[in-house]
């Protein structure tokens, strides 16, 4: 689509989340398209005085701005406990100033989050997910509620992003979104080299099995070591370094044409960063003008594109939940299928952490993702031809960025790429009829076969990982269950167990869950089975012994088990009583659908 030809005048759809009339009003003004088209219900005559108070209070300057200013959100999902989030209120004071230089009006507000992090392995894990729904919810209604033209929305940790894009969907004014930027890698004072976020939960696999040591010296304890590594491997502000689900998402949503370019691969606490946030107000300006809108931008071609980059980049088995989740609130139809197609046919390139060696600041040193989509618009695997908020197409944007540099090694060519397919499977089998999620990027072979370990929750698993009991030797697959959306509650990730099975090399183990993993997660892992265990899937007959296969070449998921002794099993089978009765998390539960159509809590 052509951003030239995207009407000005027409008038909005009517709104789906609404059960009243919410259109704008004065349409056109002297001839152009009035940018304060949604706030003017207010701020228009004499129709709403107390409304007019009120904003005089918070800082409207004078009568001819009350009637003629636009009215923008900038929408912070800030807040100080973790270091994802805790610089965006700072990003959106610059944001809310250029935004008042382009002569209109700002207001700043926030929505909460949750630090997975923080909170891997515990039961506040739990209250991760639906936080997406929390951010979409909040930053919907504060656009429909407060009348505001348009949205800039500031996200940093994984579920703030298609939490921001949700919200777009749902109220469908102009609106753009800022990363808040990639942390700094960490650095070993001991073991003399950089580490990250997921070296903690590494090392803590290899320090439950006595494996911990430091090449350097050895007469370093392992608590000497794992001190060092919690001390400094976050330094500052910024997500998860890694292609890991913030940065997952972060470059999907630049490839959908939803941020400026570079955004995603801008560092949280670098110049360019402070320079995005004071373009930004320009950019919702442009859209505001040319009346282009979310459901403009939130197209399947663009969502193709988004897959393309998770292919390339080897991004988080996350962004399968969440790109399913955006496009079923904008209503466009993608499905775990066309994950598949996609990763067929596109080769995985980039050496970045959890399966490679460097992180998103190397990328930017190589000329970040707008040098990466040249390439691949250049090759015809991505479309140039999708509209932006800047009023360009993408290709135009990353038309006079430089081309990826000689000689780095970050990117492989795409006549030697890491794996000529992309790493996300899509598997089903009796195990899986309604669909799991891979990440398999073939450093771990193709295929496993394992008797099963079974669990009933992550915490059985991370006591027995924490004890040493999960053997070297035979292969096994150790199965998670009762941690879907409904049965956590909360779909909770698993980065705990899994790193802790790299990091003391258990190399003869598989894990596969109706739950979720870190972006940061790698190894022979499958999860988002569905169905889930807590609605009776197969995942919740398995038991200790059967033989379970592992193909990403079939892209099957299936246990040793006859579908007539599945049907034994499921009719004696007894679901557990609900953890949680009461409170957000019950709430969640009752509401939410399967992972296969990206845990959603709108499907009615």
């Amino acid at each position: 689509m052509d951003p030239s030809n995207i009407q000005k005048s027409r008038e909005p759809e009517e709104p789906r989340f609404l059960d009243f009339p919410c259109l704008p009003t004065d349409t056109i003004r002297d001839g152009k398209l009035a940018l304060n088209r949604w706030s003017s219900t207010l701020t228009r005559a004499h129709d709403f005085p107390g409304a007019q108070a009120m904003l005089y209070a918070a800082g409207v300057p004078d009568r001819e701005m009350m009637e003629t200013a636009p009215h923008v959100g900038v929408a912070s999902v800030w807040w100080e406990g973790n270091p994802c989030n805790m610089h965006l209120l700072d990003l959106g004071k610059i944001v809310k100033d250029a935004v008042k230089k382009q002569g209109m009006l700002a207001w700043q507000y926030n929505t909460i989050g949750v630090s997975d992090a923080i909170t891997m392995g515990g039961e506040g894990m739990r209250f991760s997910l639906q936080t997406r729904e929390i951010i979409a919810d909040s930053i919907e209604t504060v656009t429909c509620a407060q009348h505001h033209d348009a949205c800039i929305a500031i996200p940093g940790c994984d579920k703030n992003m298609p939490g921001c894009i949700m919200a777009f969907a749902r109220h469908n004014r102009p609106s753009l979104m800022i990363y808040g930027g990639s942390i700094k890698p960490g650095y070993s004072t001991l073991l003399e080299k950089r580490i990250n976020i997921s070296t903690c939960y590494e090392a803590h696999g290899a320090y439950n099995y006595n494996t911990l040591r430091n090449p350097n010296n050895l007469s370093h304890t392992k608590d000497d070591i794992i001190s060092d590594i919690e001390r400094n491997a976050c330094p500052g502000a910024g997500a998860c370094g890694g292609m890991y689900t913030a940065n997952t998402m972060s470059v999907a949503i630049e490839a959908m044409g939803l941020t400026l370019p570079g955004s995603s691969s801008t560092p949280a606490e670098s110049p360019e960063k402070m320079r995005e946030c004071i373009k930004a107000a320009n950019a919702i300006r442009i859209c505001m003008e040319k009346n282009i809108r979310p459901s403009d931008l939130i197209t399947k071609p663009a969502f193709e594109n988004a897959m393309v980059m998770m292919m390339v980049l080897g991004g988080s088995t996350n962004g399968v939940l969440h790109l399913l989740a955006m496009a079923g609130t904008a209503g466009v139809e993608l499905t775990l299928d066309d994950f598949q197609r996609v990763s067929n046919k596109i080769p995985f390139l980039a050496d970045l952490a959890p399966s490679g060696k460097n992180f998103m600041t190397d990328l930017y040193e190589v000329g970040g993702t707008p040098s990466i989509m040249k390439m691949l618009v250049a090759v015809g695997l991505l479309d140039g031809a999708v509209p932006t908020v800047t009023g360009k197409t993408l290709g135009e944007n990353v038309a006079s960025y430089p081309s990826l540099p000689d000689g780095q090694q970050l990117i492989r060519p795409l006549d030697n790429p890491i794996k000529k397919t992309g790493h996300i499977e899509i598997l089903r089998g009796n195990l899986a009829p309604e669909g799991a999620v891979a990440k398999i990027t073939g450093k771990e072979g193709l295929k496993f076969v394992g008797k099963a370990r079974v669990f009933n929750k992550e915490l059985e698993l991370d006591l027995a990982l924490n004890k040493g009991q999960i053997p070297r030797g035979e292969n096994l697959v150790l199965v998670v269950r009762y941690e879907g959306p409904k049965g956590g509650p909360g779909m909770p990730e698993q980065l705990k167990a899994s790193a802790a099975l790299m990091g003391a090399k258990l190399t003869n183990i598989a894990l596969i869950t109706d739950g979720r993993y870190s972006g940061a997660s790698h190894g022979f892992i499958v999860g988002h089975i569905v169905p889930e265990a807590a609605v009776g899937g197969p995942i919740a007959v398995v038991e200790d012994g059967d033989t379970i296969t592992i193909d990403a070449e079939t892209n099957t998921l299936s246990m040793n088990v006859s579908d007539e002794e599945i049907k034994r099993r499921l009719k004696i089978w007894v679901r557990p009583k609900a953890t949680v009765t009461r409170g957000v998390l019950a709430k969640y539960a009752h509401l939410v659908g399967d992972a296969s159509h990206g845990a959603m809590t709108d499907l009615f």
